[in-house]
């Protein structure tokens, strides 16, 4: 059994920090966006160093190299963030297909239409595909028909991309989700977010809470109560009728 090559990883880009910079004159850009003009090397790295920072090479191929002055481990931080991001983002849309016969029957239709709706609520395209074969193809009207009931279906959730077209032997047609779905997904990927930051606070104000209530029983003014519950009155005459009586 022959095993699968891996897949080879874009080799990563250095920038050229402090040291390593080439140039003899760079542009200096600060962390906050100031420009300090076209320094020499050594000038600038002593700015970096003055302010506790690096001198990162962004752009070596300008002339002269435009550096700028920042954390070096957070412009790093930052440029994989966006990758991730950016990422996330091309996985997230994606085109489902779904596939249908000219003599595919009405309940068949809904349930494909359900499974569309739901693609479309999760911000992916959907393919409608019908596939004809043999005699089929004569009557193409079937299949444009039954695209058109997709449309009626899903009008609520789905604008057409692309109309019905014939593309060898299949009639295919693309719908894209509407603006507002797209807005209601992306108002409900924040609200976990925003939930867990206000669960976190309010945690830690019971946890502060209970601190505060631990403190007050341990300082001598705090109700606290020692040898258990006090008994009740019916408990206290049980209590006394089981002694025995006291020998004079």
């Amino acid at each position: 059994m022959r095993r699968s090559k891996p897949a080879l990883r874009k080799p990563e880009q250095r920038l050229r920090v402090n040291r390593l910079i080439r140039a003899r004159e760079v542009r200096v850009v600060t962390e906050e966006g100031q420009q300090l003009g076209i320094l020499e090397l050594g000038e600038a790295l002593r700015e970096a160093e003055t302010r506790g920072l690096d001198l990162i090479e962004v752009a070596p191929q300008a002339e002269p190299p435009v550096c700028r002055i920042m954390d070096y481990g957070k412009f790093r931080y930052q440029q994989r963030k966006k990758e991730r991001d950016s990422q996330k983002k091309s996985r997230q849309a994606e085109l489902k297909t779904i596939r249908v016969r000219p003599n595919t029957d009405d309940h068949d239709l809904e349930t494909k239409a359900k499974h569309a709706e739901k693609f479309l609520r999760s911000g992916h395209k959907v393919k409608f595909n019908v596939i004809f074969r043999g005699p089929e193809l004569r009557h193409k009207e079937i299949g444009r028909d039954q695209l058109l009931h997709f449309i009626e279906m899903c009008k609520q959730t789905a604008d057409v991309d692309q109309p019905p077209r014939m593309e060898a032997r299949n009639m295919t047609m693309v719908l894209t989700p509407r603006p507002e779905v797209l807005e209601q997904l992306h108002s409900a990927k924040k609200t976990p977010a925003e939930s867990s930051e206000q669960h976190g606070k309010r945690k830690g104000e019971d946890e502060e809470g209970r601190g505060e209530a631990v403190q007050d029983h341990g300082d001598g003014e705090g109700p606290v109560q020692e040898g258990g519950p006090e008994p009740s009155p019916v408990e206290e005459d049980q209590q006394a009728e089981a002694q025995p009586p006291a020998v004079g």
